[in-house]
């Protein structure tokens, strides 16, 4: 099967796809695309099922040379690809030759993009998933970071009757914009936050720590002041929690995240912008947006839309 070199990894390249599930009470999150929006469509893009594995590279992009002919497609944010020299476009499918180098530098607006190739990476399963789970060491190429040197391989190799696939509008995701508007539903333990803390939290912008990670993001801004006991009976944490610790500064669980807890939540981020949350970078500035969980179902259909108007394009 076509074979790729690391000749650079970039700040952190993983290997994903969208995660493990069913482990939780054994204490391992599901890990998988902090992105799966952006990790979706691109697989769909090459032919492959949604869920197949990818590369995802966070704010500087790997340098990778192919031995062999490959089809992929690059999604996410703009890491300025170039093959060969020669300016790539994302969010379409386009072949590499045998012999392409690939070079994708630091991130001009999100945090996060996506390599995917037809076949998927030869990777081993692992408790159902390919996904590298850095904090526990589980999946992907030995449960770490690429690094310089390490070979990869596709499961099968691009058919010969490619045809390109491109999308003639897609998801910007707001990675332009200067503040993030992040939509949340009420939190389990909204009711332990006064009225007036739970408006100023609402209202206030909230800078993304440098001190975030694919566990959580740490937020700075206004802290937030508890009216009940800073710590509760320890209970299961889903992803996109905004847990509130004893220092008052927000932290969004993210794929990574621990599986339980026992800092009171505010907020939960909803589904449909749970790849927003992957596309955050230090410095950013995010607002938060309380919706119900009626008006959360409509910008989840219309996600899945979108995603099956890419399917469409396959047919």
């Amino acid at each position: 099967m076509p074979l790729i070199r690391v000749l650079h990894p970039g700040f952190q390249t993983t290997i994903q796809d969208l995660g493990r599930f069913g482990f939780a009470h054994l204490g391992i999150s599901a890990s998988g695309a902090a992105d799966a929006l952006s990790l979706r469509v691109g697989n769909l893009l090459v032919g492959n099922k949604e869920a197949e594995s990818a590369l995802e590279m966070t704010l500087l992009g790997a340098e990778l040379d192919f031995e062999e002919r490959c089809v992929i497609a690059i999604t996410g944010s703009d890491f300025g690809p170039k093959l060969n020299g020669q300016a790539l476009p994302s969010w379409q499918s386009l072949e590499v030759p045998a012999g392409g180098h690939l070079q994708l530098g630091p991130t001009r607006n999100g945090s996060r993009c996506y390599l995917c190739i037809a076949g998927g990476f030869d990777i081993p399963l692992t408790l159902g998933s390919r996904s590298t789970h850095l904090l526990t060491g589980l999946g992907g190429l030995d449960g770490r970071s690429l690094k310089r040197g390490d070979v990869l391989r596709t499961r099968s190799s691009a058919s010969k009757s490619f045809q390109p696939r491109s999308l003639d509008t897609y998801f910007l995701m707001g990675f332009n914009s200067k503040e993030k508007q992040i939509h949340v539903t009420e939190g389990l333990q909204s009711g332990y936050f006064s009225d007036k803390v739970t408006e100023m939290f609402y209202s206030s912008p909230y800078t993304v720590s440098e001190d975030s990670n694919r566990m959580g993001l740490r937020l700075l801004g206004p802290r937030i002041e508890h009216s009940h006991e800073v710590e509760i009976v320890t209970e299961g944490a889903p992803v996109g929690a905004v847990q509130i610790p004893q220092n008052g500064e927000p932290i969004i669980l993210f794929v990574e995240h621990q599986t339980t807890g026992g800092y009171p939540k505010i907020a939960n981020v909803i589904t449909a912008d749970l790849h927003l949350v992957g596309q955050l970078r230090p410095r950013d500035l995010v607002r938060f947006q309380k919706v119900s969980f009626a008006e959360a179902l409509p910008r989840y259909h219309e996600q899945e839309r979108f995603v099956q108007s890419v399917r469409n394009l396959a047919l």
